[in-house]
């Protein structure tokens, strides 16, 4: 883990849903709550991988961590699963939307179809939307109630794939409009953007990531410790009066852009 690795307790008592969390961020995400002290719920399509990565986690004073099934594009399978979580774990403070991706090459904008906007729309931008839906009424009845989610400097800067990118742009505007919406009750809403980061995505290890390095000021891709430990303090009291802001999480990539040949 990137950053300290003393156990600082700051969500002790506290009760995390990671969606998204059996793999790369996501499990990284969960593995930061867990050992600052939450108790900590896996959602994932992949539930086997999801109580894989629920067995890796510190111990929780407050109970077992738990892992369930969710498919994102589904409603019913969100709401099902948010249930279980609340049921299992007695409440909600954290929602951690972690989920989505692109897994699209994508050719000329005038050839790109329908259906993959759509999926890409869905897995990115729905998907939370879904959760966060599901997860209101829960967070509504904490005393720490927060929401952050995963967008990409894709949002916020043209480095190609213009779906998954209006996408994450558009979870960028949920998250500001909620978090203004929300805020009467209590709950923070925030997002992180981060750069390239070496998950599976980018192959056996994430090693076809380094392929990215030379955009990078800090001299290297991010690890998934990186994104997590930006969630975390989003999520934490340490960020009580920050609401509606996307964090880059970037090692530096937006302040000179992407650089000829690296889009797409």
């Amino acid at each position: 883990m990137n950053g300290s690795t003393e156990m600082t307790g700051r969500f002790e008592g506290r009760r995390v849903l990671v969606v998204g969390g059996a793999h790369g961020i996501g499990a990284a995400c969960a593995a930061r709550f867990a050992h600052d002290g939450a108790q900590v719920a896996v959602a994932d399509l992949d539930v086997d991988a999801a109580r894989a990565t629920v067995e890796k986690l510190e111990g929780s004073d407050a109970g077992p961590h738990v892992a369930v099934q969710m498919d994102m594009t589904d409603r019913a399978s969100v709401d099902a699963a948010v249930a279980e979580v609340v049921e299992h774990l007695g409440g909600l403070d954290v929602l951690a939307n972690v989920a989505g991706g692109d897994d699209t090459g994508y050719p000329p904008f005038e050839d790109l179809d329908d259906e993959t906007w759509t999926r890409m729309l869905d897995w990115n931008l729905l998907g939370a939307v879904r959760a966060t839906r599901a997860a209101l009424p829960h967070l509504r009845a904490s005393d720490h109630g927060a929401v952050v989610s995963v967008s990409s400097v894709n949002a916020l800067m043209a480095f190609g794939g213009p779906p998954y990118s209006a996408a994450k742009l558009g979870l960028l505007s949920v998250t500001q409009n909620l978090a203004t919406e929300f805020a009467a009750a209590g709950i923070r809403v925030n997002a992180v953007a981060p750069g390239t980061v070496r998950t599976r995505v980018w192959g056996e290890d994430g090693k076809e990531s380094e392929q990215m390095r030379h955009m990078y000021p800090l001299g290297r891709v991010g690890e998934p410790a990186d994104i997590a430990a930006a969630v975390a303090f989003l999520a934490s009291d340490d960020a009580s009066w920050i609401t509606g802001h996307a964090l880059p999480v970037d090692g530096g990539v937006l302040l000179r852009g992407p650089g000829p040949g690296t889009l797409g």
